[in-house]
């Protein structure tokens, strides 16, 4: 059984709005409709889509925050909803918007409350509190009001309160947000880590498609509320129709560049830019121009994903 398996999904929401000085109107919004979808054990899946797709919706469903309005959801085992209790000691949820952390006491006084809810054991608290705080670069903040801590630091306390209990399943909803350059490297090498040694896995939803492409193997694209792809971000970037490109820089200028396998898309001088398949191998690409033309430098562009997800959407729409 999938750890993750939800069939038919479906949320609406009830809105009542001013129609006049005493009259209202009501109607119901679809934040959720017919998703399916199942995560295996130790998976990193990204959850992306637009604003308003649903994607937070679909997670306070997985933890419980939410009851589903149609449809069927298990994660491990357990219905969110009727199970939340149980769930909660199996799952971690880090909202980028929000804090799991006391905002006026030091970042150790939060950790060691959330040692008394979830009841973890001494050694146990010892050993993951350590090993977090080394790999995520804490140990200075122990002491600090969480009120004072910069946004990197902040976020890097809550990824530990949620990871203090050894859960199975980790969701993100925008870990990044905000994060400078340097912090968001060094959380994604923690979250690397934290998969192979632990096969945690992992659900992540964010703007960031960095995240995405350093992270996850496989990306779920949620639009209107519902799953328009699920698989690799190779076959994202194939049904998107999406190119590389090898960048030539010619020796001298000459007239484009043909070879079988790729086609010009853009000369300057004499640099030229060829376009050829993601899914295709760039070597008989770069073999055959080295063979037939002078080059002083080559290099392989690789596809934007955002461009790809960008031109989904449009078709979806």
């Amino acid at each position: 059984m999938p750890l993750i398996d939800v069939s038919g999904l479906e949320r609406t929401f009830v809105v009542r709005r001013r129609a006049g000085f005493v009259r209202r109107t009501r109607s119901e919004v679809r934040a959720v409709h017919d998703l399916t979808f199942s995560v295996e054990t130790g998976e990193m899946v990204g959850y992306i889509g637009p604003n308003g797709a649903g994607k937070s919706t679909t997670i306070k469903m997985l933890t419980g925050i939410l009851v589903p309005t149609a449809g069927s959801l298990r994660v491990a085992g357990l219905d969110p909803s009727r199970q939340r209790t149980q769930l909660a000691q199996r799952i971690g949820v880090v909202f980028g918007q929000r804090t799991t952390l006391w905002w006026d006491l030091p970042l150790r006084d939060s950790f060691e409350l959330l040692r008394k809810i979830y009841r973890i054991p001494d050694a146990r608290y010892r050993e993951n509190l350590d090993r977090f705080v080394e790999l995520l670069d804490l140990g200075d903040q122990l002491d600090t009001p969480v009120r004072q801590l910069s946004l990197g630091q902040r976020m890097r306390g809550d990824i530990t309160a949620a990871l203090l209990h050894d859960p199975e399943i980790l969701y993100l909803d925008e870990p990044t947000i905000g994060l400078d350059v340097v912090s968001k490297g060094r959380l994604r090498e923690f979250l690397r880590a934290l998969n192979a040694e632990r096969s945690t896995t992992l659900l992540l939803t964010t703007h960031d498609l960095q995240d995405i492409e350093a992270l996850c193997d496989r990306v779920i694209v949620i639009d209107h509320g519902t799953s328009v792809y699920d698989g690799s971000l190779g076959g994202l970037h194939a049904q998107g129709g999406s190119s590389r490109t090898l960048v030539v820089d010619l020796v001298d200028e000459g007239p484009p560049i043909d070879v079988p396998g790729a086609w010009v898309r853009k000369v300057e001088g004499p640099r030229q830019w060829l376009s050829f398949p993601t899914e295709a191998s760039a070597a008989p690409v770069v073999a055959a121009v080295a063979a037939a033309y002078d080059v002083a430098d080559l290099s392989i562009q690789e596809p934007d994903i955002e461009d790809v997800i960008r031109d989904l959407y449009s078709r979806g729409a």
